[in-house]
């Protein structure tokens, strides 16, 4: 069975999907990654310009670009970490006066496996200008192997990550990757940051914590990320419960 032709669970996928005030999730097909099957996310959110910010774009269909039409013009293309830029050139062929925004590591890797793509600014450590007071941003920072931009859309109290929470559902796993998901620590109810990458800020975690807390004091009700079921609703309680191997 091909990654593509796979249920993610999240069905119906490339079709944007209301989750708060001018914001919408796009749930996106399987992907395999180092031969595991991953679900993807993309979340759009309408600037008060009326311009589309999209955030680890997923697979852009026709009926997805009817959509996306209809809710305004894309502008904006975010590139959150080092894994998730793969289909951005896809987006840019569609929408080429779109900018599109590269976090720490995104340029190098992508160019390291010989993928052209063109990316306008670097992510930095606070907002940018289209969408300062409207989207709080952040890097984080201290592995030795991840760092990722994060955002708050402040109308929906909505926080935007793309792996440093996974929350697979065993249901819609292969039965040989539920041991390996209860291992990463990824396995829902009691998802988090994958062990491999918590790893990766040894030595590091109090300067993680601080970061994590300031996540936290934003006081998020939604928590959306790439990969397995979202938080929906009470989304400081169970970020907080996805990182209390740190916190306490």
């Amino acid at each position: 069975m091909h990654a593509s032709d796979m249920t993610t669970g999240y069905e119906p996928l490339n079709t944007c999907k209301p989750v708060g005030p001018e914001i919408w999730v796009i749930d996106g097909p399987i992907v395999k990654f180092y031969g595991l099957p991953f679900p993807t996310r993309c979340t759009v959110v309408r600037l008060s310009g009326g311009g589309l910010w999209v955030h680890s774009p997923t697979a852009l269909t026709d009926g997805l670009r009817a959509e996306l039409a209809e809710l305004g013009p894309v502008e904006h293309l975010i590139a959150p970490n080092w894994i998730h830029y793969v289909s951005v050139g896809e987006w840019q062929q569609a929408y080429p006066e779109a900018l599109a925004w590269a976090a720490p590591g995104v340029a190098e890797r992508a160019a390291k496996y010989g993928v052209e793509l063109r990316f306008d600014h670097d992510l930095g450590r606070q907002a940018e200008a289209p969408w300062a007071g409207q989207i709080r941003q952040r890097l984080i920072t201290g592995s030795k192997l991840h760092s990722e931009a994060v955002f708050f859309h402040r109308p929906s109290r909505t926080l935007i990550l793309t792996d440093l929470i996974e929350n697979f559902e065993a249901k819609w796993l292969p039965w040989w990757m539920r041991p390996l998901a209860r291992l990463g620590g990824v396995l829902a109810p009691k998802g988090g940051m994958p062990r491999d990458m918590r790893a990766s800020f040894a030595g590091r975690r109090e300067a993680l914590r601080a970061q994590i807390e300031e996540l936290l004091g934003w006081g998020p009700e939604r928590v959306i990320f790439a990969h397995g079921r979202w938080f929906e609703r009470d989304g400081a309680a169970r970020m907080r419960a996805a990182y209390r191997w740190l916190l306490e």
